[in-house]
């Protein structure tokens, strides 16, 4: 995995805009840490910084080939799950290859079969390619959109990143946010919109999309969206289609020439992965599998059983690790640093994000980048499959809001009253938006019809706050984590499954338990869905508590025209009034507050300013 970013301006000289081309490619750095590469060739400029794992040696970038008098140059973040047959197709076709990466393989498919490669690609990916003769950028976003793609138009010109703080730091882009980003961050945080950059003028190029760039005026495609068909297989050959796609999706994702690891928590989801990764080390003579779990000290004596988490971790984790005979590892974390790298979660997704979950994740995968460059995570596994307790109750299932976020009540109770007055509109049409571009079939039942718009919903929304949280927290650590669930196959196989058979014996992943039973131990088949850890230590509350009163008396904090002090005040002294999420399952009254740290922080270190 990589950082890529460009620049592509009709009238500048790029060649003098190197010192700012220097600060875009820095601010990936930590993206790619083994290696940078920058091409200036006006009207345009290409930036990589690289995580070498596959052909550490050959597979420098910007990549450029020539056939004949044309020459294509690449930058690419990703990883092609599919290199050796595409790669065998176009030698079949008279290519010649250099290189064993997969970059090449992409830059190759480009040359031969234009915008429509995209079709040809199984992997998680963001690229760009230059044609200079015909003069335009290629930029394509993988079907499910794991890896990030952000870009700022303007008249003369374009720029484009992996992350927003690279366009940042090319002064055409404005730190300013209006009403729409702001009720993205106050009334949608930490999920949004897709498309969406926040800033003013800053896009994203969606999942499954790709994009032509002249220098004049861009032009978008959807490749990939969710598509309405019949199921015609029956419960078993159901189960059988579900364990192979996953089995072959994680084998194909097993591929480095680095050290891999797997996350295992003791889950259905996590278990599966390292199951199959365990396998195919004994079928392959390799030795075992490490895979490592997170917990937060003194944890144990303060767990709270809820309706979210109803168990932890650490009594499942054993069982799995001996049942595969994995190395594991044991990532504890200390609740002070967990409290100071809310502000590192911040600079590595580039916004307020899920709190403690995230600056968890990103101090989990600092301690594995120690020692591995790649993970494997079950991330998007309920999404896809019918996890989440929203969608078992039936009350919260035909809710007509979004399920994780069901009432903007505890949001408005911190805000001034004059805050963003059509806020509720704007947060109502992005979900009427979702359900209303759901596609159904005329043979749908209510509850059938009702899944698929809950599967969008999940799909678009709250998943890709996940995949937003994997990437940037890992690649922050210059780690690479693949997500083997999110095989666009598995997607679209997904979508399409009647809920009766998603739901075998009425249970969250009913169909994923019944095709690993028997391969895995029946306590973990068993197992109800528990999400990522959250630190339950009453220090963790005590140190946002400090930390909200500070904030709330600086009257320089951008957020005193913003928050309504007796509403914070309130949740402060009475948090277990927090009867539901802010956002998910675990945002309560300590992630609120946190929240709000990483709001302050977040304006400050960027200097936004509301327009």
């Amino acid at each position: 995995m990589c950082g890529i970013a460009g620049w592509y301006d009709r009238f500048l000289n790029l060649r003098e805009a190197q010192p700012i081309l220097d600060e875009m490619s820095d601010s990936l750095k930590r993206r790619g840490p083994d290696s940078s590469g920058m091409m200036i060739e006006n009207p345009v400029a290409l930036i990589h910084r690289r995580l070498s794992v596959i052909d550490v040696e050959n597979g420098r970038q910007p990549m450029t080939k020539r056939i004949g008098e044309k020459s294509y140059t690449i930058v690419y973040n990703g990883e092609l799950y599919n290199t050796d047959e595409i790669r065998d197709e176009l030698r079949q076709r008279g290519y010649e290859f250099i290189t064993r990466s997969d970059t090449e393989v992409v830059l190759t498919s480009f040359i031969h079969w234009g915008e429509q490669c995209v079709y040809r690609l199984n992997g998680i990916f963001a690229f760009a390619i230059w044609d200079k003769a015909e003069n335009v950028l290629f930029m394509a976003r993988d079907r499910v959109g794991v890896k990030p793609f952000f870009f700022y138009p303007y008249e003369s010109g374009m720029i484009f990143a992996s992350e927003v703080k690279t366009l940042l730091k090319n002064p055409l882009v404005s730190h300013e946010i209006d009403e729409n980003g702001l009720s993205e961050l106050l009334l949608i945080g930490p999920g949004r919109t897709l498309g969406q950059g926040i800033y003013r003028g800053v896009k994203e190029l969606l999942p499954g999309e790709y994009m032509i760039y002249d220098g004049k005026s861009y032009s978008r495609k959807r490749y990939f969206s969710l598509k309405a068909h019949e199921h015609d297989a029956d419960v078993e050959q159901s189960i059988k289609d579900v364990r192979e796609l996953l089995i072959d999706s994680i084998e194909r994702q097993l591929v480095s020439d680095v050290p891999l690891c797997c996350f295992l928590s003791g889950g259905l989801d996590s278990s599966i992965i390292s199951y199959v990764a365990s396998e195919n080390r004994k079928k392959n003579s390799m030795k075992p599998i490490d895979t490592y779990s997170v917990d937060y000290q003194d944890n144990g004596m303060y767990f709270k059983k809820s309706l979210f988490q109803p168990t932890p971790d650490s009594e499942f984790i054993g069982i799995m690790r001996d049942a595969i005979g994995s190395e594991h590892h044991s990532v504890t974390i200390n609740n002070y640093d967990l409290f100071r790298a809310l502000t590192d979660a911040v600079d590595a997704r580039d916004f307020p994000g899920m709190v403690d979950v995230d600056s968890s994740l990103l101090l989990f995968c600092r301690e594995i980048r120690k020692d591995f460059k790649v993970g494997v995570s079950g991330e998007c596994a309920d999404e896809l499959f019918g996890g989440y307790p929203w969608y078992h109750n039936s009350k919260i299932l035909f809710d007509d809001n979004f399920p994780w976020s069901r009432s903007l009540d505890i949001r408005r109770s911190i805000l001034k009253k004059e805050i963003l007055p059509h806020g509720e509109e704007y947060v109502r049409q992005r979900y009427l938006d979702t359900c209303n571009n759901t596609e159904k079939l005329p043979s749908d039942s209510k509850i059938d019809a009702r899944m698929r718009e809950m599967f969008s919903l999940n799909y678009y929304w709250f998943m890709q706050t996940l995949l937003d949280r994997k990437d940037r927290t890992s690649m922050y650590n210059g780690l690479e984590v693949r997500v083997p669930f999110c095989d666009y196959r598995i997607v679209d196989y997904a979508f399409n499954l009647p809920w009766k058979i998603k739901a075998l014996r009425g249970r969250e992943k009913g169909i994923v338990r019944a095709a690993f039973s028997g391969l895995l131990p029946d306590i973990i088949i068993e197992r109800k869905k528990s999400p990522y850890p959250k630190t339950h230590n009453p220090l963790y509350f005590e140190l946002c508590v400090n930390k909200v009163h500070e904030i709330m008396s600086d009257t320089n904090s951008p957020l005193s025209e913003i928050l309504d002090k007796s509403g914070v005040e309130d949740i402060i002294q009475n948090p277990e009034q927090i009867s539901s999420p802010w956002y998910g399952q675990l945002m309560r009254a300590p992630q609120i507050l946190a929240y709000i740290i990483q709001l302050d922080y977040w304006f400050r270190k960027n200097s936004v300013s509301i327009v």
